[in-house]
């Protein structure tokens, strides 16, 4: 059987996400033991798919502009743990999106590598979407992913990645729905705003909007985020996982070090989705104006 093939067969059938929520620190081997070891136990308890956290391998290190930093960065070609984690994925059976920070000659890109449920690496996706801010001085990092936004076929179903600042954004979710994912993952770093008095609280709001994704899109939507306090950022962890109509099937807390499950029913999903319509009544002829920054159409005499 071809993996179009096997891939139309999974999404037919229940399938089990994990998503995996944990703290980092700033030596490499340390983060990616315990990773594998999450990987694991998802494993073990029956999960096809894991999710893990965005840039896992090391602290969060944007908060600083650090130019040393530059050098966490590694080539896919020649990178240090890739090709460990593809072969834990075709070793345990499961689809496993793994982030990293890639250096292409002279670019840098805070990138994901989509590993299939027999360890092939499907592609990368480099992170479109980039902020700038105190405590998130990504801009300084990373360039702007080159990549298109997409769904990727896998064993268990067609699965859209985008990573972190990306899950703002519903267009992002749309597309990769529009390019028939089930489910949407977005490996995370999200925590307290140190610039702001008290601290900002996004977490709130970043779960709404990613809860709005799912409804608009009738998809299952998950995402993984870290824990504990890293220099000025608290992050607050909350990783969850939400179905088709929006709803929360699994939550983690603030600070534990975890794994949280769902199982979840693709053609359940699909047969929603097809029946509310959202799909069909598009019209993508008046939405020209969002391929423009400002919303309009022609340059305005001045």
């Amino acid at each position: 059987m071809n993996a179009t093939k096997e891939a139309l067969k999974a999404s037919g059938r229940r399938v089990k996400l994990a998503v995996v929520q944990m703290s980092c620190s700033d030596v490499l081997e340390e983060n990616l033991s315990k990773a594998e070891r999450f990987v694991r136990e998802a494993a073990q308890a029956g999960a096809n798919i894991v999710l893990l956290q965005e840039l896992f391998e090391n602290l969060y290190f944007p908060q600083l502009e650090r130019e040393d930093l530059f050098a966490l960065a590694h080539p896919v070609d020649e990178h240090p743990f890739l090709e460990r984690f593809g072969a834990l994925a075709g070793e345990l059976g499961v689809v496993l999106p793994v982030s990293f920070f890639e250096r292409a000659n002279q670019a840098y890109f805070n990138s994901l590598m989509m590993f299939d449920a027999d360890g092939s690496p499907l592609g990368v996706y480099r992170k479109s979407h980039i902020p700038d801010g105190p405590g998130y001085e990504e801009k300084y990092y990373f360039n702007v992913g080159n990549t298109e936004v997409k769904a990727w076929g896998t064993r268990f179903g067609k699965i859209g990645v985008a990573i972190c600042w990306d899950q703002w954004f519903p267009e992002v979710a749309r597309l990769m729905a529009l390019q028939g994912a089930d489910l949407l993952l977005y490996p995370t770093a999200i925590g307290s705003e140190p610039q702001e008095a008290g601290g900002l609280e996004t977490r709130d709001m970043w779960q709404r909007a990613m809860l709005g994704h799912a409804v608009s899109n009738c998809v299952y939507v998950a995402a993984a985020n870290r824990v504990g306090q890293e220099g000025e950022a608290r992050f607050y962890g909350s990783s969850f996982i939400s179905d088709y109509k929006g709803e929360k099937l699994a939550e983690a807390d603030r600070d534990s070090e975890t794994v949280i499950y769902a199982d979840l029913d693709f053609a359940a999903a699909r047969r929603f989705r097809a029946g509310f319509g959202f799909f069909r009544d598009r019209r993508p002829e008046l939405y020209g104006r969002l391929l423009t920054l400002d919303g309009e159409t022609q340059p305005r005499e001045r």
